[in-house]
């Protein structure tokens, strides 16, 4: 099948009705718990940061007092987060910035050139918080965003820029935020990087990558 404009509309659509109503899988209570928990979601699972911040949130959630632990202490609170010592490395830094230049309490920017000043926080670290936060209309792709996208060659591309800037053209503006969890969801539950669940997928009579 050809992949046309028309293609893509429709695979949109059956994206949004399936997954209409998702959001984050991580669990967080104000800004400052989800920058430090995007933080730790590199190479790691939604389930395990959520063990990690259930047990560094309660007492640490906010820049002053994860800096009052110090490294070491906040390494060991994060050890079995895949890259544990730079990501502690990261937190503190930017827990440094953030107490300087926006209050001890948990204050976050919400500008993308901002945001991305932050250590520990790339484009697409920068994307989640604009969308989920500050309903920023924007697109993170991660691995299952990029995985999906160029499986059904909705956006097509080498890198996650590229994909990124697809589906900026064929996702509507207002549903970029929106759009960015149905992928993921969708890369998670159905169209997963080894054995996708092909048979049980709703794009399959649409999708130019099903296994047979």
């Amino acid at each position: 099948m050809r992949i046309t404009k028309a293609v893509k509309q429709q695979m949109l659509s059956i994206l949004q009705e399936t997954y209409r109503d998702t959001t984050t899988a991580l669990n967080y209570n104000a800004p400052f718990e989800l920058l430090i928990a995007v933080i730790l979601s590199a190479q790691c699972t939604d389930i395990r940061v959520n063990l990690i911040t259930a047990r560094l949130f309660p007492e640490y959630n906010t820049p002053a007092k994860l800096l009052s632990l110090g490294r070491e202490r906040l390494e060991e609170l994060i050890r079995d987060c895949g890259l544990f010592r730079s990501k502690a490395k990261n937190i503190l830094a930017t827990c440094e910035i953030l107490c300087r230049e926006y209050g001890e309490n948990g204050q976050i920017p919400d500008t993308f050139d901002a945001l991305i000043r932050l250590p520990g926080v790339g484009r697409k670290t920068a994307n989640v918080l604009l969308s989920q936060l500050f309903r920023v209309p924007a697109i993170a792709v991660d691995t299952h965003v990029f995985r999906v996208a160029n499986r059904l060659h909705l956006a097509p591309g080498d890198t996650p820029r590229e994909v990124e800037e697809g589906l900026m053209k064929v996702i509507p503006r207002e549903n970029w935020g929106d759009a960015h969890h149905w992928l993921i969801w969708h890369g998670r539950k159905v169209c997963r990087a080894q054995n996708p669940a092909c048979s049980i997928c709703p794009l399959q009579p649409l999708c130019p990558s099903k296994e047979s």
